[in-house]
């Protein structure tokens, strides 16, 4: 038999030592189930996020261009060859047009916009090609690699695109041109302003709806198409780009565009209603110029690459008039440059 005071011992132990639950295995399970679930869709959310992200990229670098659909002689009646030369770096061969004006050695070499071609049909690029050459300058218009009808090539935001338009300036030099213009549109006008930092060549640019590839007007389309963080998708974009197009971001020179005053006169055109590429760049840009022909005309509920078609008249009468400053600037160098070797024999 058990003693009163053994059993009293007994009941102390039970009450110092406190019981240990059992474990139900069926609620350990469900538990390990849960977490499992809600990891899987936190990497799924990733997954998809990062997924969006790399398309976005992609249409971004491989964008959809339609076919040439005529040319300048079924167009405008111009009589023109079909041309092929080299990009500066020797990258790739470019395709385009050459129309010749009668004994000219003035060239206007048009810089088309980003998803489109040559023809730019909603500038419209053909009605400004004509008014060029009814001014008697040659004209040349080409593809940039990501518009080409045969070798397509991806978007790189003016890194390669800048190349293939040196490449152009060294065509119109070889047709014994002496004053070469670049009218770039979009990032055409973009990709222009990268290859001036490049070149000596060039002896006036008209800027029309300037785009600069750089995170700030890189988040602003996007943002325009779908809201998203501005972080850390421009972070995510980064590190894409260069997988898909070999370029990064940092590549594209656009903080010295940015700060560059270029030795030749610009003539800037923006509207205040561009969604793509807001008109503050544009009014940034021509401030640092200190070129007296250099100008600018911020054109009031204007919209992207679609100010000539709005303001027609008044489009081509600034560009008249630019043109003819610039013209009577190159008669002056040329008479200067007669005068000193004259003197110099």
């Amino acid at each position: 038999m058990i003693s009163t005071s053994q059993r009293s011992s007994q009941l102390q132990t039970a009450v110092q030592e406190p019981s240990i639950p059992l474990i139900n295995p069926r609620m350990l399970r469900f538990k390990h189930i849960v977490i499992a679930l809600l990891l899987s869709v936190v990497f799924f959310l990733l997954f998809c996020f990062i997924a969006l992200h790399a398309y976005i990229a992609w249409v971004l670098t491989n964008p959809t261009v339609a076919p040439l659909y005529s040319n300048p002689m079924q167009a405008k009646g111009m009589a023109y060859e079909e041309v092929s030369f080299p990009a500066k770096d020797g990258s790739r061969m470019v395709q385009g047009w050459y129309i010749p004006a009668d004994q000219s050695r003035k060239t206007i070499i048009f810089s088309h916009g980003y998803g489109a071609n040559r023809e730019e049909s909603w500038i419209p690029m053909y009605d400004l090609a004509h008014y060029a050459h009814s001014l008697n300058f040659n004209v040349v218009m080409f593809d940039y690699g990501f518009a080409s009808q045969n070798s397509k090539a991806v978007a790189t935001g003016g890194k390669a695109e800048s190349q293939q338009l040196l490449g152009a300036i060294q065509l119109a030099k070889q047709r014994g041109s002496s004053e070469i213009i670049v009218w770039g549109f979009s990032m055409g006008a973009g990709t222009a302003l990268q290859a001036g930092l490049q070149t000596k060549d060039v002896d006036a640019m008209i800027l029309d709806s300037t785009f600069l590839l750089e995170p700030d007007t890189l988040y602003h389309n996007i943002h325009n198409q779908i809201d998203l963080p501005r972080h850390p998708s421009l972070e995510i974009l980064e590190l894409l780009f260069p997988v898909l197009n070999g370029t990064s971001l940092h590549q594209i020179p656009y903080q010295e565009v940015k700060k560059e005053n270029y030795p030749f006169p610009i003539m800037f055109v923006h509207g205040t209603q561009d969604e793509k590429a807001p008109y503050p760049i544009a009014e940034k840009l021509a401030a640092n110029q200190t070129n007296p022909l250099s100008s600018v005309w911020i054109v009031k509920n204007g919209l992207h690459e679609l100010i000539f078609r709005e303001h027609p008249r008044e489009y081509l009468r600034r560009v008249s008039t630019f043109l003819s400053s610039v013209q009577e600037l190159e008669d002056k160098k040329t008479i200067a440059s007669a005068n000193k070797q004259t003197t110099a024999k």
